[in-house]
């Protein structure tokens, strides 16, 4: 059964498509490699302090637990 109202794709050639992704890419602003190691860092040291942080709150709340759970 068809949908009525569903919207149609356009029918485009594999060779036309990957001519306006090329065509595209040609636009995009590329960061430097200077701002690309910068960033990754920053990602990094960011994901080492959540974890750390996420991991203190697992102990203490381990600890907690063991605390008020203790036979």
């Amino acid at each position: 059964m068809e949908r009525p109202n569903a919207p149609s794709l356009p029918k485009t050639l594999p060779a036309t498509f990957l001519q306006e992704v090329v065509s595209e890419l040609r636009k995009v602003t590329w960061p430097t490699r200077a701002e690309t190691i910068k960033l990754t860092i920053t990602v990094i040291v960011i994901s080492l302090l959540i974890g750390a942080f996420i991991g203190g709150l697992d102990i203490l709340f381990v600890n907690i637990t063991t605390l008020l759970f203790k036979k």
